[in-house]
C-alpha cells in the first residue's frame, strides 16, 4: 500500500460558489440534516423500546435507520459548515476518512435493503416457514455479515484511493470527499483503478437493484393468492419498501456505473442518496406503517 504524501489538504469545491446560494444551502441542509437525526432517532428508540415491533422486518429497519443516521452525519456536517466558511479545506486523512465512512455507511445501507426485501419474499412466498427461517439468531448473523461485507467494500475503495498520487490542482469539484472526484485530480492514468470502482462500486450497485426488483416481482406474483385485504397490507408495504430502493439505487447507478467522467448535474444527484435518502427512509416508513405510527404515538405520549 501506497500512502500519498504530496498533498496535505484539499479545497471543497461545494455545491456552488454563489454567496447567496451558500447561506440557502447552509439553512436548507441544516434543517434538513436535524430532521434526519431527528426522524431515524425516534424510529431506533421506538423499535428499541416498543414491544410491538420485534418482527425481522422492523429489527432490520432499526439498523437502516441507525445506518441512514451515519451515512448522513459522514456528509452533511462537513457541507453544511462549509456553506458559510471562507475557507473549505478537508485535511489528507479527514478525506480519506470520509471516503471509507460514506462507503461503509452507503454499502451497510444497501445490505439492509436487500435482507428487507428478503424478509418481505419469505412472509409473503413462505408463510409457514417464516419464524423458523427469520429468527432471531438468523437475524443478527445477516446483519453481522452486511457489516462485515460493508467493511470490505470500504477497505477496497480506501485502498485504491491511497494509492492515488496527486502533484497539481487540489480543488475538488464536489462537496464531499468520494472516489470520483479525487480520480479527476489524480496525476496518474486512472483507467484500472475507474474499472476497479466501476467493477466494485458500481457492481454491487447494480447487481443488489437487480436482486431487489427479481424479488419485488415473485413477491407481487405471489399475491394472487391472497385476499383483497392480504394484498392491500403486503402491497403497502413493499410499496414503501421499493421508494426507498428507486430513491437509493437511482442516483448511486448513475454515479458509479460509468467510465471516469464526472459532469455538473453529479453533486446534484449524490445529494439524493447522501442526504435524501436518509431523510426520506424514516418519513416513507413511518406516514406508511401503521404499526410504526402506532407504537411511536404511544411510546411518546407516554413520555410527554
Amino acid at each position: 500500500m501506497v500512502m500519498n504524501s504530496t498533498v496535505n489538504e484539499f479545497i471543497l469545491f461545494g455545491l456552488t460558489q454563489d454567496p447567496r446560494k451558500q447561506k440557502a444551502i447552509f439553512g436548507v441542509f441544516l434543517m434538513l440534516y436535524l430532521a434526519t437525526l431527528l426522524g431515524n432517532f425516534f424510529i431506533v428508540v421506538t423499535i428499541k423500546r416498543s414491544s410491538t415491533l420485534g418482527s425481522p422486518m422492523y429489527f432490520f429497519l432499526f439498523y437502516l435507520s441507525f445506518t441512514d443516521a451515519c451515512l448522513s452525519t459522514t456528509i452533511a456536517p462537513r457541507l453544511i459548515v462549509d456553506a458559510i466558511s471562507q475557507r473549505k479545506t478537508i485535511s489528507y486523512k479527514e478525506c480519506m476518512t470520509q471516503v471509507f465512512s460514506a462507503h461503509f455507511f452507503g454499502c451497510m445501507d444497501i445490505f439492509v435493503l436487500i435482507l428487507m426485501a428478503f424478509d418481505r419474499y419469505v412472509a409473503i412466498c413462505k408463510p409457514l416457514r417464516y419464524t423458523t427461517i427469520m429468527n432471531r439468531h438468523v437475524c443478527s448473523v445477516l446483519v453481522i455479515l452486511g457489516w462485515v461485507g460493508s467493511c470490505i467494500h470500504s477497505s477496497a475503495q480506501i485502498l485504491l484511493a491511497l494509492r492515488l498520487p496527486f502533484c497539481g490542482s487540489n480543488v475538488i469539484d464536489h462537496y464531499f470527499c468520494d472516489l470520483q472526484p479525487l480520480l479527476k485530480l489524480a496525476c496518474m492514468d486512472t483507467y484500472v483503478i475507474n474499472l476497479l470502482v466501476v467493477s466494485n462500486s458500481g457492481a454491487i450497485c447494480t447487481v443488489s437493484f437487480i436482486i431487489l426488483l427479481i424479488s419485488y416481482v415473485i413477491i407481487l406474483y405471489s399475491l394472487r393468492n391472497y385476499s383483497a385485504e392480504g394484498r392491500r397490507k403486503a402491497l403497502s408495504t413493499c410499496t414503501s419498501h421499493f421508494i426507498v430502493v428507486v430513491l437509493f439505487f437511482g442516483p448511486c447507478i448513475f454515479i458509479y456505473t460509468r467510465p471516469a467522467t464526472t459532469f455538473p448535474v453529479d453533486k446534484v444527484v449524490a445529494v439524493f442518496y447522501t442526504i435524501g435518502a436518509p431523510l426520506l427512509n424514516p418519513l416513507i416508513y413511518t406516514l406508511r406503517n401503521a404499526e410504526v405510527k402506532n407504537a411511536m404515538i404511544k411510546l411518546w405520549c407516554s413520555k410527554v
